[in-house]
This record gives C-alpha cells, sequence and structure tokens, in this order.
C-alpha cells in the first residue's frame, strides 16, 4: 500500500492507493476545499489522479502559481464553452494561459465584438455556478481525431494529427464541452469565480501570417474576487499610465504608418532620450569602458561566421548593392570583434570593454509592434567585454554592481535576476556551455544574490542572467543582461598572446544595462506617469509672468537657470496666470516660478511645485541651492 511523503517530511499511508483528493482530504477539510490540483514526485496532476505507489505528494491551492495557472487555463476552457453554446458554429483552436491570464483563439464567420464580452462573460458565469464535474478521459488517437471531425473542429484534428507518435490523446470534458487538452485542470467549474474578459483581437494560426485569421478573446482570472478587483484596479491605472497616451499630452514623441516600428521623437521626448544616454555614458566611461561607432550595413558574409545568418536571419532587414548581400545589423557584437581584432592583443591589455549606443534594426512582425516597447528600430546600450576565464567572475561581479547602481537612480529598487541557460539551438559543443553556465552561476553566488534558474532561454551563443526590475504597478520588466561567450570570438579569430607568448582566443561578455533604450523610456514614462524625476524632466523649470511688466524679469530669471545647466522654459503669453499654472501642471514640469511686481521689485520668485504644493517665496540662491540637492539624487522625485 501507498506511503505518501509530504512536503514537510510527514508520512501518510493509506490501504488503497488514495487520489489527490482524498490525501487533500485526510490533511484538513480547508485544503482540501481549497485544492486545484496535485504534485506526485513534481509532476502536475489533477485532483482525480490516483497515488499507486510511494510518492511525494504536494497539494496545489489557488495561492501557488501553478494553482493560480490552472484556474487561468480551466478558465480559458469555460470561456470556450460559453462561446460555443452562444455560437455553435464557432470553431476552437487554442487557448493557452498568458501572463495574469489567458486567451482562446476562435475561428469562424461570426465576428466577436467587445460589446459581446458581457454576455459570454454571464454565461461563463452561469456554468461556473453549475459547479459542473471536469473529467479527463483518454482517448484513441484515430477516434479522438474523427470525433473533432464529425464536430466541425479541423483545428483540433490538425493539433492531434501533430502531436508526437504515442502520445495520449487526452480530452476534457464538462458538461456538453468537450476540449482536447493535457491538463490538469481544476474539479469542477465552481471553482471559478473570478473572472473577467478584457478584450478582443485578431490573431494568425499558429503565429504565421500566411495562415487564416482568428478571433482572440482575451481574460483575466485569479484566485478570489479580491485579487480580482485588485488586478482591474492595475489596469486601470495602467491604461492612465500608457506611455503613448502620455507621450501625445506631453508632446515627447510619435510613430506612424509610413515608418511601423520607429519612432519620431520630438525635442522634448529626445531631451529625455539624450538625458538617459547621457547617464549611462557617464557611468560606462567611469567604470573603464570605450565608446565605439560601427557601421548600420554589414556584408552578409560577416553574419554567416558569426552564426547569426543561420539563427537570426529571418529578423534581420536586407538589401543589395553591386551584387553583394547586406544586412542592416541587428545587434552590435560581431563588429565589436572586428574592432577588437585590428592590432593583436596581449593579455596584458585584457579586459578590454567596447560600447557603444548602437542603432539596431529587426523586422518584427506588425503586429507585435506597440509604442516604444516593442519596436523595429532601437538603440541598446550595448558593450562587449574581451576577457581571459580567469576574468569572468570578476567582470560579471563588476557588472552586476553597475546593474543596481544604474536601476537605483532610475528609482528601481528591487532588481530579479534569473539565469537562463543553453536552448536546443545553439552553436557550440556542451563543454563550452557547461563551463559558460557555471561562470555565471559561481558569480552569482559569490556575489550571494537570489537567482532562478530558466532552462533553454540562454542566446544560441551562450547563457545569460537576466536583470528585471519591478514597477509601481507590481509589473516585471527585463532589462539587463550579461552573456558568456566562448564561441563567437573563435568563429570571427579573435586571439589575444597570453604570458607564454602563446596565441589564445578571448572570453566575450555580451552585456547591456537597461537593453533598448527606447523600451526603458517607455518603461520610465509609465512607471512615473510622466511626472518623471526633475533630473530626467524635459523641463525642470517653468518660468511664468503675470503681466508683461515682468518679462524681462522672467527671460533674466530662464536665462540664468540656463547658464546654471538647468532645462528652463520662459511663458510670456498674454494668458491668466492660473491657465499658464494648469498647463504646465499638466505638462508635469516640476517646478513653475511665479513672478509678478512683487517678485520682481523684491528680486524674488514664487515657487509652486507640480503636486500642487505651494513653496511660498524663495530667493534666486535659495532656489539654485534646491534645484541643485534635487537633481544631485537622481531617481527621487522632489514632491515625494
Amino acid at each position: 500500500m501507498p506511503n505518501i511523503t509530504l512536503p514537510d517530511g510527514s508520512v501518510k499511508s493509506f490501504d488503497n492507493p488514495p487520489t489527490i483528493h482524498e490525501i487533500a482530504t485526510s490533511i484538513g477539510s480547508k485544503l482540501a476545499k481549497d485544492a486545484v490540483a496535485g504534485r506526485i514526485d513534481g509532476e502536475l496532476v489533477d485532483l482525480t489522479c490516483t497515488v499507486d505507489r510511494d510518492a511525494q505528494v504536494e497539494i496545489v491551492t489557488a495561492k501557488d502559481d501553478d494553482g493560480l495557472e490552472i484556474i487561468r487555463h480551466s478558465t480559458a476552457h469555460l470561456m470556450a464553452q460559453a462561446v460555443k453554446q452562444l455560437h455553435p458554429e464557432m470553431q476552437v483552436t487554442i487557448g493557452p494561459t498568458v501572463e495574469n491570464g489567458f486567451y482562446y483563439d476562435f475561428a469562424g464567420e461570426h465576428s466577436i465584438s467587445e460589446d459581446q464580452l458581457e454576455a459570454i462573460e454571464q454565461r461563463m458565469s452561469e456554468l461556473a455556478e453549475a459547479d459542473q464535474p471536469v473529467e479527463r478521459e483518454v482517448w484513441d488517437r484515430q477516434a479522438a481525431k474523427e470525433f473533432f471531425l464529425e464536430q466541425g473542429e479541423t483545428y483540433k484534428a490538425q493539433i492531434i494529427d501533430e502531436l508526437p507518435e504515442g502520445e495520449a490523446v487526452s480530452v476534457y470534458r464538462q458538461g456538453d464541452f468537450v476540449d482536447l487538452c493535457r491538463g490538469p485542470h481544476v474539479p469542477s467549474t465552481g471553482k471559478l469565480k473570478a473572472f473577467k474578459l478584457t478584450k478582443v483581437a485578431g490573431a494568425y494560426w499558429r503565429g504565421d501570417q500566411n495562415n487564416e485569421m482568428l478571433q482572440r478573446l482575451y481574460g483575466t482570472a485569479w484566485g478570489d474576487r479580491k485579487q480580482l478587483k485588485a488586478y482591474l484596479q492595475r489596469l486601470e491605472e495602467a491604461e492612465k499610465r500608457d506611455h503613448r497616451r502620455l507621450a501625445r499630452s506631453l508632446d515627447l514623441f510619435h510613430v506612424q504608418e509610413e515608418s511601423p516600428g520607429m519612432v519620431f521623437w520630438h525635442p522634448r521626448g529626445w531631451q529625455l532620450y539624450l538625458t538617459v544616454e547621457s547617464y549611462i555614458r557617464d557611468l560606462m566611461r567611469n567604470n573603464g569602458y570605450h565608446e565605439v561607432r560601427t557601421p548600420m550595413l554589414v556584408d552578409r558574409s560577416l553574419w554567416e561566421r558569426s552564426g547569426h545568418w543561420e539563427m537570426f536571419a529571418s529578423n534581420m532587414f536586407v538589401t543589395e548593392s553591386e551584387s553583394r548581400d547586406y544586412a542592416v545589423k541587428p545587434m552590435n557584437c560581431p563588429c565589436h570583434v572586428e574592432i577588437y581584432k585590428q592590432g593583436l592583443k596581449s593579455y596584458r591589455e585584457l579586459p578590454l570593454r567596447l560600447a557603444e549606443f548602437g542603432s539596431c534594426h529587426r523586422n518584427e512582425p506588425s503586429g507585435t509592434l506597440h509604442g516604444l516597447m516593442r519596436v523595429r528600430g532601437f538603440v541598446q546600450d550595448d558593450a562587449h567585454i574581451f576577457c581571459t576565464e580567469e576574468q569572468i567572475q570578476s567582470e560579471v561581479r563588476a557588472f552586476i554592481d553597475l546593474v543596481h547602481t544604474a536601476y537605483r537612480h532610475f528609482g528601481f529598487n528591487e532588481v530579479i535576476i534569473a539565469l537562463s541557460t543553453r536552448p536546443d539551438e545553439r552553436v557550440g559543443d556542451d563543454a563550452v556551455w557547461d563551463k559558460a553556465e557555471q561562470a555565471l552561476a559561481q558569480a552569482l553566488e559569490d556575489h550571494g544574490l537570489n537567482y532562478t534558474v530558466q532552462p533553454g532561454e540562454g542566446a544560441f551563443y551562450g547563457p545569460k542572467i537576466e536583470f528585471s526590475l519591478r514597477d509601481c504597478l507590481e509589473r516585471v520588466w527585463q532589462l539587463g543582461t550579461i552573456q558568456v561567450d566562448f564561441s563567437m570570438p573563435g568563429r570571427l579569430g579573435a586571439q589575444y598572446v597570453d604570458e607564454d607568448g602563446e596565441r589564445r582566443t578571448p572570453v566575450m561578455l555580451h552585456r547591456a544595462i537597461l537593453g533598448s533604450l527606447e523600451r526603458f523610456i517607455g518603461i520610465l514614462i509609465e512607471h512615473y506617469g510622466g511626472a518623471l524625476p526633475t533630473w530626467l524632466a524635459p523641463v525642470q523649470v517653468a518660468v511664468l509672468n503675470i503681466t508683461d511688466r515682468q518679462a524681462d524679469y522672467a527671460q533674466q530669471i530662464a536665462a540664468s537657470l540656463r547658464e546654471y545647466g538647468f532645462r528652463a522654459d520662459v511663458d510670456l503669453r498674454n494668458e491668466k496666470i492660473g491657465y499658464k499654472i494648469r498647463e504646465h501642471t499638466l505638462q508635469k514640469v516640476p517646478y513653475m516660478l511665479v513672478l509678478g511686481d512683487r517678485e520682481m521689485d523684491t528680486q524674488t520668485v514664487a515657487v509652486r511645485m507640480r503636486d500642487g504644493t505651494d513653496l511660498g517665496s524663495m530667493g534666486y540662491e535659495e532656489l539654485v541651492a534646491r534645484l541643485q540637492q534635487d537633481i544631485s539624487h537622481p531617481g527621487c522625485n522632489t514632491e515625494d
């Protein structure tokens, strides 16, 4: 009879093979009520699964990440069931989970609009209230295919054809709805109590634009209504903070159809860009990096030798001239190797750190483009460190410190770290990958940092450490990275002379702090809701006169502030002062200086903040000291 080992180390014995649900019940009635699935020796299974051997068993609830994932996947099935009941002619295709929710793609001539989401949601609530059992069945492959074809579900039949030979065909049945799925799922629809459908979009079958266009319905699901309400509030706040909306109101940038995925920077947006770039440039210069510049167009032969053509050609923009093929560079690394190769290097010259604000272009699908977050033309704060194997640890540790410093200055204090290991498609042998992965893991452990492992998520040429940050809406953004590459320098013929006079191949560390500057600026805009810290604000001070009598004084104040290096604008328009204050407040200018006759006579300024705080009258030297103190503490909003 099976002995069941629980997570706390205790062991339970059963006379007969128990189900996961029976094990949960033996532990406690509340746990049995909360359970949505289980794990047998680490493998996720349904609550109805029987344990017929000695095993380690965990009970999974909605509080677990896996449990929440199961709830969202089951809610996708619930939505598909509701759509099929309301529109029987629609075909169901696939319905996976995504971050914070799920979607399901539907095929058919009926067009589902966002106005119809409420009706679908209502039917989902009725099905959840009915508490229909969700039951797993394993079918014969051919029988399953014939069943779905009889139902008119040709996409499901195609999925069955694509399953590996010998793989079990499992389906889940809930009421009148049967869906092809590996599972696991909640035991009944009554477990699904907190969900909301969010939007309708178009999507190509299998993500291929040569295939049929489908209708994608998105939704979110949570363990309880309190979590759902909190998430919907975050969504509402995120909509207010959308960087594309703020870009229009703050006059920062725009994109247009004539140049999809490319950014038209306006003066204020470009000032923000230059401020971010300047900060990173100073940081790199102060940490031993040499800035370089490399060509935009490079002959195909270099990309072939580096391995990019084989692995990345579909994402490159390609052109031809005089019977030669060129690619617009999607990344900078091969060009940096070519700079390194100019003149044989000695081990005494290593590490050599080459940095570039490299302008790159990638042929992203048009449907994925999204403001600054997903573009075709972008600039990376890219750098490559050429070093010996013995120098890897110290260089990675130094970079980890650099990342934390930069993020803290931009106002982000929580850094999330992941180690991404070898993907299926890669260059280099396993021995090289073993060495590279061990080097990165050791650097993290020596630094005493917590990290997760992401199997198979490394670049094709090497493993990497990924640095992510969490914004004010609890969203996680992956930004910085450092990658160990034992392959590319050798493929491109990079060498150095070691202390014994032997020629050796250097190790190449690919690293970026922000990644794409465009994307990082989009994150900054949304994190601060457009109210950027004073050191980042495109306009730091707006000087406002009340009447024409103060015009010369306003000009004088603005000019003097600019001499100190502050970004100051003067507003001499013939408008009421209340109107001017409101307009510059909406433009999220940190400081507004109001100048009337009294201020002109006393050679002072009346200072207002964008949050409405009135700092009252202030002498010019006191104002300058305050501004200097404000911008000397990067990452801090004055009003905070």
